[in-house]
């Protein structure tokens, strides 16, 4: 095998550049004479704009304008808008709300910009904009979830705040089942708001060229050429080519940049209202109401179960929040994802509900997951729940009902068919890796110190790599240089590393003289770009093709120098050889000579340059064991996550390392939502956890060491046998977690704990049960 090929744990080679401070991230893109942007925010949840005085503020030190909703629907500009594939109860079109990018008649949640001061910096853009006076009249404010459908319109056009409603599944077969079914278990979770905190702010940087009437906006986004052609359509009513998206470097995402915010058209709007560039950073503080969040789901489940312990039957009927506006893939992860809820399990009937609600609150877009955490969370917590009262092992009632090798493919009952998998033996390997034998030693260790020792399984699937469009340009120069231009976007995930293994462990390159282009829609011709744990999987197979094409063509060239037939040409560890004989080329040598129309044979085009494009016929199902300790001290309430083993089966893995990293960020976002992430309104509609200081978020020390495995069984739906891994850890560590922690809460008597658990939440049901214990002795 040839160095820095496929399946390699080589380190990633944007390392060196990002780690000393020569990445290109959003803010640090300046052009010259740019002005600086500030919005004006709603400090109300809901109320009518009476109006806005910005005379003031225009006559301050530095300020070139403010705009406001007058001034965006005189200039005729469009809303944000996206998909609309569902409907409502009564049959008709799904409810998206127009979504104008600057309101001018009314706010329906804190943060909502009311209006835009554009100043020579950002400190007077600042000071002018607390010299805007908006006069608002404050409205009703409906911030509940589970009481959305009864509360006061958000809008005239929707009387019961309800979007879409999506089922899918079996109805009679789930209620015939439960109405005849030995054991039935319900039970009802709330799985809480929270936000990405990417470590990289969102930010913006328009400039207008009004001799091309032509916009460039250099953003963080997951998916450039879908918002280019959104804003191109239905905001600035342009052609797509009149405006160019680059992302440069993002400091994450995981989700939250996938959404169309407010702030990017209104940049370039300005920009071409001033006739110079205007930039616009978001502040965290300003971050925590202006990004898009995620999650907030209610969730009422139903399992049913017959005398043996096998499923019979699940139905959930879900309330999910979408915000007040519906944000641009708003409604994805509520729906998207729901097959997840069968499991690797052989449930024969279920149906699923979901109602998608509007609020006084910031929409809602895909977090790390987006869905899948939520399904699997719901499915593996109420096996716990249901072992409990059955009286079964957790571990036996999973093997009970595990979806054997040899029925696979199988078809679930919820949209989803797995392809491949070796399900119980992935948790036999995590409970090898776990010691699970030896839980009950080191509880009965914990419990002599006097705290509390619990342990959490979760054995869970997802749906990666939707499919959708991809492609990559592989380009040579005559030096011998490559540069690989595709239409994914990177945001940490080490994309770069991965595509030059694939054409350096093959074709013989230096990874130094191999370089990636992404995120520039000028460079690159076409591209779905990164989300849903696709870029392994539809990524990588374009690059593929491309350096087959590659490969093809060269072959042809090396065969018309050694003078023999291209069917008699191998290919190998980067050299061309006339088979059954010594003679060879190297590939750069081959290449050098596509750049030399005398040594090319007969017809054949000069240069060396291959377009491919690549799209899955069906997505891929990664799947993996989680299994989790946890210690409370019952005396504070304080968690810690004392052991953590997993086990993925990812396919093939393109950089063992990678995926690693993959996994360990991934149980990081999952340990964070179950212990302490947590976005929180008061009714009325003002956020309470608008900082650092309020909003909490996992340090190294909240975390432990992971041992980390690998189980992988090569998918053939796609070309190199990978299936997704990027959201993995965060699907299975939510549900281990919270199985854990509530195995370790069950001897006091509580049945079920919701997350987060923070320190202040746990103390009280500790506190709670042991007072009612007191009470009831018996």
């Amino acid at each position: 095998m040839m160095n820095f090929a496929i399946g390699q744990a080589v380190p990633r080679t944007e390392d060196p550049r990002l780690l000393r401070g020569h990445g290109n991230y959003v803010d640090d893109f300046n052009l010259r004479n740019q002005a600086h942007a500030f919005m004006v925010r709603s400090p109300h949840a809901h109320a009518d704009i009476k109006s806005i005085d910005i005379d003031e503020a225009l006559s301050m030190p530095g300020v070139l304008t403010v705009l406001t909703g007058a001034e965006y629907e005189a200039d005729g500009l469009g809303y944000i808008t996206g998909p609309t594939p569902y409907k409502r109860r009564d049959g008709s079109v799904m409810y998206r709300p127009p979504r104008p990018a600057l309101t001018a008649d009314r706010v329906r949640h804190v943060g909502q910009i009311a209006a835009v001061v554009v100043a020579e910096s950002i400190d007077q853009a600042k000071d002018a904009a607390e010299a805007v006076e908006v006069e608002y009249d404050p409205l009703p404010v409906n911030v509940s979830t589970s009481d959305a459908r009864q509360a006061p319109a958000i809008w005239d056009g929707c009387a019961d705040n309800e979007s879409f409603h999506y089922e899918v599944g079996d109805k009679a077969a789930v209620d015939a089942a439960v109405a005849g079914a030995a054991h039935v278990i319900r039970q009802r979770y709330v799985i809480n708001r929270i936000t990405a905190n990417a470590m990289e702010p969102r930010g913006a940087l328009a400039d207008y060229d009004p001799r091309t009437s032509r916009y460039t906006i250099y953003t963080g986004v997951q998916r450039p050429y879908a918002w280019r052609a959104t804003l191109a359509k239905n905001l600035f009513h342009l052609r797509e080519s009149q405006i160019r998206f680059v992302t440069g470097d993002l400091g994450g995402s995981f989700g939250m940049k996938g959404a169309i915010y407010p702030e990017v058209p209104l940049v370039a709007w300005a920009s071409k209202r001033l006739g110079r560039p205007v930039k616009w950073r978001c502040e965290r503080s300003e971050g925590f109401p202006a990004d898009d969040h995620a999650r907030d789901n209610v969730s009422d489940v139903t399992l049913a179960l017959d005398e043996d312990g096998k499923f019979v039957a699940m139905g959930v009927e879900t309330s999910a929040a979408v915000g007040a506006y519906l944000a641009f893939l708003g409604m994805g992860a509520p729906t998207g994802n729901v097959g997840g809820l069968a499991g690797v399990y052989t449930t024969p009937a279920m149906h699923v509900s979901v109602s998608a609600v509007m609020t006084n609150t910031s929409p809602t877009s895909p977090y790390r997951g987006a869905g899948r955490p939520e399904a699997s969370y719901i499915m593996e917590r109420t096996i716990d729940i249901a072992a409990r009262e059955i009286g079964i092992d957790p571990i036996a009632l999973r093997r009970r009902n595990m979806i054997p090798p040899d029925q696979l493919p199988y078809k679930t009952p919820l949209t989803f068919t797995y392809d491949c998998g070796e399900f119980e033996a992935v948790l036999d390997k995590t409970l090898a890796k776990a010691d699970y034998d030896g839980f009950a030693a080191r509880r009965s260790e914990t419990e002599a110190a006097g705290k509390l020792r619990g342990i959490g399984v979760s054995c869970t699937i997802e749906r990666a790599a939707a499919a959708q469009l991809e492609t990559a340009e592989l380009r040579f120069d005559p030096s011998g240089d490559a540069t690989i231009l595709i239409g994914t976007t990177p945001h940490g995930q080490g994309h770069e590393t991965i595509y030059k293994q694939i054409v350096c462990g093959t074709l013989g390159l230096d990874p130094e003289n191999v370089r990636v282009i992404e995120g520039d829609t000028d460079a690159v011709s076409f591209g779905t770009g990164t989300g849903g744990s696709r870029t392994a999987t539809i990524g990588s197979a374009a690059v593929l093709k491309a350096m087959e094409k590659v490969i093809d063509k060269t072959k042809r060239i090396a065969a018309h120098s050694l003078e023999a037939a291209p069917e008699d040409i191998a290919f190998e560890e980067g050299r061309f050889s006339i088979v059954g004989t010594d003679r060879a080329m190297p590939f750069l040598d081959a290449a050098a000579l596509a750049f030399d129309p005398t040594k090319l044979p007969p017809g054949m085009e000069p240069t060396l340059a291959e377009l491919a494009s690549y799209t899955p016929e069906v997505a891929n199902y990664p799947n993996g064991c989680h299994i989790v300790e946890v210690e409370i001290t019952p005396e504070t309430g304080e968690i810690a996550v004392d052991r953590y083993s997993v086990v993925d089966d990812c396919g093939f893995e393109l950089n063992p390392l990678l995926v690693k990293g993959q996994v360990h960020g991934g149980i990081a976002q999952g340990v964070g939502q179950a212990l302490m992430e947590n976005m929180v309104y008061d009714p009325d509609g003002q956020l309470l956890s608008g900082s650092f200081m309020d909003y909490s978020m996992p340090r190294a020390g909240d975390l432990c060491n992971y041992d980390v495995g690998a189980h992988p069984v090569l998918t053939k739906t796609n070309p190199l046998g990978v299936k997704g891994v990027g959201e993995a850890g965060t699907v299975g560590a939510l549900a281990a977690v919270m199985n854990a922690i509530n195995n370790a809460l069950a001897p006091l008597g509580i049945e079920h704990f919701e997350m987060p658990a923070t320190p202040d939440r746990v103390w009280k049901a500790i506190a709670a049960a042991r007072a009612s214990s007191i009470q009831d002795p018996a």
